[in-house]
């Protein structure tokens, strides 16, 4: 009878094992490898077709695993594209979506960031026993009313560990690098800063006067607003690598500024001592590269190596850190039980050149680039997965797909459940990456410049054709030229955008490139497909309730009490790491 009991159990466990393709890896809960990209394009690495910058660690990712060929951002820039891949959310819905002209974070001492009510895949996580670590770039904000309440920090959303850059890299973080601090803002405050002045001149002699009644409450008030748009428009002339361009573990400040020619170094240290001590699992690691995001710093074993100058060198730097982190999991014996992604976080940044040289991305067949809402270029990504024995090695998957979709993903790994207060916008990729679907569960994507609606994107499953109707797109400068080359980015409305009516309309199944928009002339079933996205506009607009915008004017602006410094306030500089990093 026992041994007719095992048996029976035996059988059990290989009927499960070939029917659903369960192996030694699905025994318990995976480890979770997340590699996130800054500004890179589809069309710069090896396995999405480029042929001249060498990609060797992600091409192997993806030959060991499953590429997607159509991964979309939820948005065009970072600060809310990061948004809505930590949340699983439209960033309008966290209020993470500006609309006005500053759709990323300005200053490490703004108030702006991802709100405390959000709730990361990082927290579900961490809810489900995984040890979460974040190394390198954040730009979801440090504080909201003081220097060290950290309530938008990573420690706050969900991570055990932060070793990174708060901010991003810029320009301003490199010695003799033109400044990258918008201008236009600059320009803004010190207006801003003029008026104001004047106004408080004027009341002051009016209520002196006794030709104004104003209390001298109201009087104070506008100097204060006066003096926080002055000091926010001084700063940017001078402080900026000083105050923005800073490392931190959890919530110390280890280098001010930071001395990039170390900082690949750290991250790659930190990353692999991560793994290192967590190998017992489960863990959670987001990799998230300051790399390939202006000034492209890059070390001296890889200068001049790419045939793309700079930005290739920067390209096959942080391939090689891939390879590095992956070369970790294979020595502490966790390839087989980790699931591992990389992807980017929008498309290459068109605009971003030195004279003739390109320091932006290339990406690929498709128009448009880095803060464009609506066209391809902005918001196709690379999107790779490995998990060995459990995904299918050497998969390509053309169906839509988006970086919201992370968030769910992982919560279903990890045995958890999703948040029931609140609107989930990705969905569950496994079946998908394991071939026991074949469709996306995505009908409607929403493509978003900031607040404003440019483009939606409808799957049309049964005929197969992806529709796409922009509503709204960028004027480029100049006229044909593909970006806005010489405003640095895209505006998302205003003067520098077009409005459609009828939409432009493409099938992208048949028109990837976006290069023949179609008609009602030129296809039976325009109105159709017109009508079809309308009511999808709407009934997506039924689910969107009003939040605070943390990307206004008012919380981008920088605040001196919210200034994260190591040392006395102005003179905030420490370097705690001392020569404490060697080459890897």
């Amino acid at each position: 009878l026992c041994f007719r009991k095992y048996l029976l159990m035996a059988l059990t466990s290989c009927v499960l094992w070939n029917t659903f393709g369960l192996g030694a890896a699905m025994d318990s809960k995976p480890n979770i490898l997340l590699f996130l990209a800054d500004d890179l394009g589809i069309g710069d690495i090896g396995c999405y077709g480029n042929n001249t910058i060498r990609t060797p660690n992600i091409d192997r990712l993806a030959r060991e695993g499953v590429r997607l060929t159509q991964h979309i951002a939820a948005a065009p820039l970072c600060t809310p594209s990061r948004a809505a891949f930590l949340t699983g959310r439209y960033p309008i819905r966290s209020g993470m979506a500006s609309s006005n002209g500053y759709r990323a974070l300005q200053w490490n001492a703004g108030s702006g960031g991802l709100p405390p009510n959000e709730t990361t895949f990082a927290k579900l996580l961490q809810q489900q026993g995984y040890t979460t670590g974040l190394i390198g770039k954040w730009h979801q904000g440090v504080n909201c009313e003081s220097f060290n309440d950290h309530c938008h920090h990573p420690l706050n959303h969900g991570f055990d560990y932060f070793y990174g850059m708060p901010f991003t890299l810029l320009n301003n973080c490199q010695e003799n690098k033109p400044p990258e601090l918008d201008v236009a803002l600059q320009a803004k405050l010190w207006l801003y800063s003029q008026i104001i002045t004047l106004a408080v001149l004027t009341l002051s002699a009016g209520k002196l006067t006794g030709l104004i009644s104003v209390r001298w409450k109201i009087i104070a008030c506008f100097t204060l607003v006066g003096g926080l748009f002055f000091i926010s428009w001084y700063s940017s002339y001078g402080f900026v690598q000083y105050w923005n361009c800073i490392l931190m573990r959890n919530r110390d400040i280890t280098e001010q500024p930071m001395r990039l020619e170390r900082t690949a170094s750290l991250m790659l240290k930190e990353a692999v001592s991560f793994i290192k001590r967590n190998r017992h699992g489960p863990f959670l690691l987001f990799v998230s590269f300051l790399h390939v995001h202006t000034p492209l710093f890059t070390t001296k074993k890889f200068l001049g190596k790419s045939l793309h100058g700079l930005y290739g060198d920067n390209v096959e730097e942080m391939d090689w850190m891939v390879g590095k982190i992956l070369d970790s999991l294979d020595k502490e014996g966790l390839k087989n039980h980790t699931f591992t992604y990389f992807a980017s976080d929008h498309g290459g940044h068109l605009e971003a050149q030195d004279g003739s040289a390109q320091l932006g991305g290339w990406n690929g067949i498709y128009k448009g680039g880095k803060g464009m809402g609506g066209w391809e270029g902005g918001i196709r990504v690379p999107g790779v997965f490995r998990w060995p024995g459990v995904l299918p090695a050497g998969t390509v998957i053309d169906e839509p797909t988006s970086l919201m979709d992370i968030y769910p993903t992982l919560v279903h790994l990890a045995g958890g459940l999703l948040p029931q207060d609140r609107v989930i916008d990705g969905r569950n990729l496994v079946p998908l990456l394991r071939g026991r679907a074949q469709k996306s569960e995505h009908e409607f994507l929403f493509h978003y410049c900031g607040s404003y609606l440019h483009a939606v994107r409808w799957h049309q499953k049964d005929s197969g054709a992806i529709w796409k109707a922009h509503y709204v797109t960028p004027i480029f400068h100049t006229s044909g030229a593909g970006a806005c080359y010489g405003k640095g980015i895209c505006p998302c409305f205003g003067e520098g955008v077009t409005h459609h009516d009828p939409p432009l309309l493409f099938d992208l199944s048949r028109d990837p490139s976006e290069a023949k928009p179609l008609s009602a002339d030129t296809e039976p079933l325009f109105d159709t497909v017109i009508k079809k996205i309308g009511r999808a506009i709407e009934e997506h607009r039924r689910t969107l309730t009003p939040v605070p915008e943390q990307l206004s004017l008012y919380n981008i602006v920088w605040k001196p009490w919210l200034q994260p410094c190591c040392g006395t306030f102005p003179f905030c500089r420490c370097d705690k790491e001392g020569d404490s990093t060697e080459s890897l």
